[in-house]
């Protein structure tokens, strides 16, 4: 049996039935594959072969406790923005030598509390950065290791939020001053220079862009080298994407044409590793959607049916404030039945009950009609969805549960409004 399935009609996980998980715990409510998220990690690391290489979860994907226990488990480190990142990684099992800490603005207290926990590495972004590490370093007694941040001007297309790797952007430094900058880091008494790092966005579909990465952080390690920059380590980051589109079928559902191909982060990383593993470096990745992101669906039910001469209103009682993606990115997230009933299809906007415009998970959807009190299923919801939510309009924030096999388990209640 696959992870996701309909069994007599019913919207099954593993072996247990969505339908039983909303009835028991309400709703909305986001559940997780154990097996999914296993399964996707595996696939990563099975890519690399006999290439050297550490996975670094990016914490910022999904930060529940359990999860991150599940993924440390598996060998994998770390890759934290935040000392409220670095604290959940290091609780969660994540060894310090298996965890970089990334992001422009990294406060003081941070940089210390990563210094104090020696972690693997700060991922760099500016020279000024470079020397407050530095300095608190030296206070401390301590060495830090970097990797420079290089902007390689790559346009990973996608939304503009998550462009990251364009000279206008405020990520890392141009690739052309690589070589003046490590060579001044090089030489500061508590800093040591251990490679480099790129991420060129987030949610890229073509193994083409990948290539193109890989072959300009080649580039750049090869001017370092010949400039006397020795390049111990190459950060490939992150950006693996997806399939969202027409992620479950059956014949009751409207077919969905897959926008984004289905290809495993193993197919999007095949040509970028071929270059890539000539460098003699470790090779690192920061994977963080492409992990959990198809582990994780979000539960929501059917307030009221709204129809006006316009459209048709599915208002349900998830909201912008549980998976704000499709408000802030116009993502796209599959929306199934729980229950199918061989019902008509039409075309709806399912919309939440917060007072504002932008409060949708979907516009001109077709679905199967959809009454009052029926569940539906929002795909794909593992990457980005609790993590990102907030009590905006005084909601309490959904419970979160792991499914495994024929048992599930909260691991993390629902808030109340005394939590408020």
């Amino acid at each position: 049996m696959s992870v996701y399935a309909y069994q007599d009609r019913q919207f099954w996980v593993e072996s247990v039935s969505f339908q039983q998980l909303a009835e028991q715990h309400g709703t909305p409510l986001y559940v997780y594959s154990k097996r999914a998220i296993l399964d996707d990690i595996r696939r990563i690391e099975n890519a690399f072969g006999s290439i050297p290489h550490l996975t670094y979860y990016a914490v910022k994907a999904n930060a529940n406790r359990v999860l991150l226990q599940m993924i440390a488990g598996e060998g994998l480190g770390a890759d934290v923005g935040s000392k409220g990142e670095l604290h959940l990684a290091l609780t969660a099992g994540f060894a310090p030598n298996k965890i970089t800490f990334s992001g422009v603005g990294k406060r003081d207290d941070e940089i210390a509390f990563a210094l104090e926990h020696r972690i693997l590495a700060f991922n760099v972004e500016s020279t000024e950065e470079i020397e407050v590490i530095n300095q608190i370093a030296r206070q401390m007694g301590a060495r830090a290791s970097i990797l420079l941040r290089v902007n390689l001007d790559i346009d990973a297309g996608g939304h503009a939020y998550v462009s990251t790797s364009m000279r206008h952007n405020k990520f890392g430094l141009p690739h052309t001053r690589a070589l003046e900058v490590l060579r001044w880091a090089a030489g500061l008494s508590h800093i040591e220079v251990r490679g480099v790092h790129n991420h060129i966005g987030s949610q890229i579909l073509r193994p083409a862009t990948f290539l193109q990465a890989a072959e300009a952080i080649a580039e750049v390690v090869q001017k370092l080298r010949e400039g006397g920059v020795p390049v111990h380590d190459v950060d490939f980051g992150g950006g693996y994407g997806i399939q969202y589109h027409g992620f479950v079928s059956h014949p009751e559902l409207p077919r969905e044409t897959p926008e984004d191909p289905a290809l495993s982060t193993a197919e999007l990383l095949g040509p970028a590793l071929s270059v890539l593993r000539g460098l003699g470096c470790t090779l690192s990745i920061q994977p963080g959607r492409s992990i959990v992101a198809h582990g994780g669906v979000l539960l929501t039910r059917v307030l009221y049916r709204k129809e006006t001469a316009e459209k048709t209103f599915l208002i349900v009682d998830g909201a912008m404030n549980d998976l704000i993606r499709p408000c802030l990115y116009h993502a796209h997230h599959q929306i199934v039945p729980l229950q199918l009933n061989n019902a008509p299809h039409e075309i709806v906007d399912v919309v939440g009950p917060v007072c504002e415009s932008g409060d949708f998970f979907a516009h001109g959807r077709a679905m199967p009609r959809m009454q009052r009190g029926d569940g539906l299923a929002v795909l794909c919801t593992g990457a980005y969805g609790y993590v990102q939510s907030s009590n905006y309009n005084a909601r309490p924030r959904a419970a979160e549960v792991l499914v495994s096999g024929h048992t599930h388990t909260v691991i993390r209640p629902r808030e109340t409004i005394e939590d408020l």
